[in-house]
């Protein structure tokens, strides 16, 4: 029965959620455009599987991906874990370095959750379609995940180490203002949206998870200050590794050109 009530407040508060959205679609199309819709049962249909979707959704957040996040942050930052002092006093002070492992989880879940981040497979696949196979979707997937992986773990140092948000945020916004100067105007757009795209279904209930129970477990830490943030690292480090890549393609290119031209040269003399 807990359950059933559960599914069931989860969908009517769905169903809340999205009736303004479906009231400025109909709106719209009957008012504005005055047009009937294209087969309108189909439409229904789909309408009724977004909300049941994100009715499970909601809830696998719920009893899976928050709870999961959170325990192996606190399990991981743990001191007697840290300390390696299990059955033991726990030590009183661990540095930052003594968090290894917290690192490593926070950017292989970041690379890992990204990857399967349904946002970016859709970006991707519409950027290796339009630039005809110049940017491959893979490619571009790996080097976002990369630059989440990167972000989130560095996140995770700046929540153990105490160190203020700004610290990290406004300097690594300086250096992609400068990268975007140098970088090919082909990839800056996509550089930016793969760095929004990244903040969707999959990566942000695990990583605000991690970063929730992290400052939990950490002596000092405010989970109101301290346990939000991580989102904008996993949004900020995939806009430079991703220009990054398109400069590294760009150079790639160029010397391929002057390479061809001079065995070219050499071919006709």
């Amino acid at each position: 029965m807990a359950a059933i009530d559960l599914f069931v407040g989860t969908l009517l508060s769905t169903v809340r959620d999205v009736i303004p959205i479906l009231v400025i679609v109909v709106f719209f199309q009957l008012v504005i455009l005055r047009r009937a819709f294209n087969d309108l049962r189909r439409l229904i249909l789909g309408f009724l599987c977004v909300l049941l979707g994100l009715a499970t959704f909601l809830i696998g957040l719920q009893i899976a991906l928050f709870p999961i996040g959170e325990s192996m942050a606190m399990q991981l930052a743990s001191p007697e874990f840290v300390g390696g002092t299990a059955g033991k006093e726990t030590p009183s002070l661990n540095k930052w370095y003594d968090y290894y492992w917290v690192y490593i989880f926070a950017f292989t879940i970041g690379v890992s959750t990204t990857i399967a981040e349904p946002a970016l497979i859709a970006v991707a696949t519409k950027a290796e379609e339009i630039s005809g196979g110049t940017i491959k979707g893979l490619e571009l997937r790996l080097v976002v995940a990369l630059g989440v992986g990167v972000g989130v773990a560095i996140g995770t140092f700046r929540i153990i180490a105490g160190y203020p948000l700004p610290y990290f945020i406004l300097p690594g916004y300086f250096f992609v203002i400068v990268q975007t100067y140098f970088a090919p105007k082909s990839i800056i757009p996509i550089a930016y949206d793969s760095g929004g795209v990244t903040t969707s279904t999959v990566t942000v209930p695990i990583v605000a998870a991690l970063g929730l129970g992290l400052a939990t477990q950490i002596e000092g830490a405010n989970p109101l200050v301290d346990g939000f943030g991580l989102i904008a690292f996993a949004s900020l480090f995939p806009i430079m590794t991703v220009m990054g890549y398109g400069q590294l393609s760009h150079y790639r290119n160029e010397r391929a050109k002057k390479i061809e031209i001079q065995q070219e040269s050499t071919t006709q003399s």
